[in-house]
């Protein structure tokens, strides 16, 4: 009778880890659960909810007619110029100090010391701002939905599908990106804070500068690619075009973001800063 190969033997009473999956099922579970005790998840949507019910007040108050004649206009103005504000402010909220409060609060160096790799920690981290955005997002088109409904019927023109699309396309390259500053700074507050200026005012304002002053397309800004979400409710959609203005006639020109480099751009943003800071945060120590 042979013996039994020694790698059929199994350890016995060693209890075998979780896979990856599994360890960023429970990440994510309890960063969800972590958003609601802290009360940072019905903020935001308390925020959200204000923003829908004051645009619900003016386009009752002041007619449909004043804001737009068609679907496709009623939801350029609606979604179009607000939902950027809400996929930001989700970012800040869920994203900006994932990672960052971590160090601060001291958490981490108890969260490492268990078997879970840190690449599963920033994934389930990542999927539950992820989900508790995605929360806010489907509620606030469900109203903006339910006012076009109320007032254009089930009119919903295509356009806006695909700007449902390209909104979470740029929340997922908002989350990124706070992700990646997140993991940079082992402050909560100058995490937040730095991410909040960026997405905020900077980026528009060196947007502007760089468009308008130097005449350079501004292809590098998260910002500028977040264009495609309203120009796509915009017939025709629009093109970078040479206008003639001023004193002396001198031409300039309009610079709009393209559908294919906007998503481009979303998908670069992501991958790039999602990336890196994943390996800030594998090779950052706690102390």
């Amino acid at each position: 009778m042979s013996e039994p190969s020694l790698k059929s033997v199994e350890p016995v009473g060693v209890p075998s880890l979780p896979s990856s999956i599994a360890q960023v099922g429970t990440i994510t579970k309890y960063e969800l659960l972590n958003y609601f005790r802290s009360r940072r998840f019905f903020v935001l949507l308390i925020i959200g909810v204000a923003i829908s019910a004051l645009l619900t007040a003016l386009v009752a108050y002041y007619g449909v007619g004043s804001f737009a004649a068609s679907a496709l206009g009623f939801y350029s103005f609606w979604w179009g110029n607000s939902i950027t504000l809400v996929v930001i402010l989700s970012g800040i909220f869920f994203g900006g100090d994932a990672i960052s409060g971590e160090f601060q609060n001291k958490t981490g160096y108890f969260l490492v010391g268990n078997p879970l790799r840190r690449s599963s920690i920033y994934i389930g981290k990542w999927v539950g701002a992820l989900t508790a955005s995605l929360i806010i997002f489907a509620i606030y088109a469900a109203i903006a939905v339910g006012n076009g409904i109320y007032y254009f019927g089930a009119n919903i023109p295509y356009q806006f599908g695909q700007s449902l699309i390209f909104s979470v396309l740029y929340l997922i390259a908002v989350l990124g990106f706070t992700f990646f500053f997140s993991s940079l700074f082992k402050s909560s507050s100058m995490s937040i804070l730095v991410t909040a200026i960026l997405l905020l005012f900077a980026f528009s304002l060196i947007q502007v500068i760089v468009s308008t002053l130097a005449q350079v397309e501004p292809w590098f800004i998260i910002t500028y690619a977040s264009g495609i979400i309203g120009n796509v409710l915009t017939d025709p959609y629009p093109t970078t075009q040479t206008v003639r203005g001023g004193f002396r006639g001198d031409t300039s020109r309009v610079f709009a973001v393209s559908i294919p480099e906007g998503i481009a751009i979303l998908v670069g943003y992501f991958v790039i800063t999602a990336l890196i800071g994943l390996l800030v945060f594998e090779r950052k120590e706690f102390t």
